[in-house]
């Protein structure tokens, strides 16, 4: 690999910037966490994935989204603790689980699904919620039978399912993620991150991108990083069904990357 300085490499992004629209090399498009803008770019410059060409690149990521895209962008696979327990596979999907859409379609026709998108502002209508808990020092995922909306007819029937399952106590053993495991995943996967937003268009139904703005983000705050679980711009991203996890997901919130670092450079 031919290593670049950081000036050098946004001196690329800069060019591939002023030569106009490229052609998506993925053919999906809004997708869950397609990854395009970034894969793409990553082609244009001519590294693998994740690898940045300059000397220090272990210390940074590459992320990339849509501009006025309202999906959200993944920060890192964590699992919820305490991790001997399984608590995707062995309570959740199986005791607070509900009927995958393609049970007997796609899947077989006992196929669970456990897919929740929570935050810290407010409840899921299936009653889950995160919250951050600073006297225990844990980021904790919460059910509350009380949150739960029975007005919808499919989450009532759901609601009387776990009370034959489990009960409509509260989680056990609760989920959490503690704040020095979350320091340390968190801190290293984004410690530093070049930033790009591009514009998309799709003709003749593929899409490409305009590479608009490069920001260079540096020095990532955990506490930062805290306060955007609390206030909603990070999210926890549940994705499992009885066939396979595909993992527990911190998700971040579109034009949200800033937040977490105390040294922002447009760059371009």
């Amino acid at each position: 690999m031919n290593l670049l300085s950081k000036e050098k490499l946004i001196d690329s992004i800069r060019k591939i910037r002023d030569a106009g629209w490229h052609r998506s090399v993925k053919k999906t498009r809004n997708t869950r966490n397609d990854g395009a803008v970034g894969n793409t770019l990553e082609v244009l410059l001519g590294i693998e994935e994740n690898n940045l060409p300059i000397p220090n690149a272990q210390e940074w990521e590459l992320k990339g989204q849509r501009l006025h895209s309202s999906s959200l962008i993944t920060l890192k696979h964590i699992e919820p603790s305490p991790q001997g327990a399984k608590i995707v596979s062995n309570i959740l999907l199986p005791l607070y689980g509900w009927p995958h859409k393609q049970a007997g379609k796609k899947y077989p026709a006992n196929e669970m699904s456990f897919r929740s998108t929570t935050s810290a502002t407010s409840h899921t209508k299936r009653g889950f919620r995160i919250v951050v808990d600073t006297e225990e020092k844990k980021v904790k995922f919460i059910f509350d039978v009380n949150k739960v909306n029975s007005t919808d007819s499919d989450v009532s029937h759901w609601l009387q399912t776990v009370r034959e399952r489990v009960g409509l106590d509260p989680i056990n053993p609760e989920p959490y993620w503690g704040f020095e495991d979350l320091r340390y995943a968190i801190g290293e996967k984004i410690k530093n991150c070049f930033y790009l937003v591009a514009e998309s268009k799709v003709e003749n139904k593929h899409e490409y991108f305009y590479y608009k703005d490069l920001y260079i983000l540096s020095g990532f705050s955990f506490e930062r990083f805290l306060n955007c679980i609390s206030d909603g711009s990070v999210l926890i991203d549940f994705d499992a069904r009885t066939g396979h996890n595909h993992g527990t997901k911190f998700r971040l919130k579109q034009n949200s990357w800033t937040k977490l670092y105390s040294d922002v450079q447009k760059a371009i």
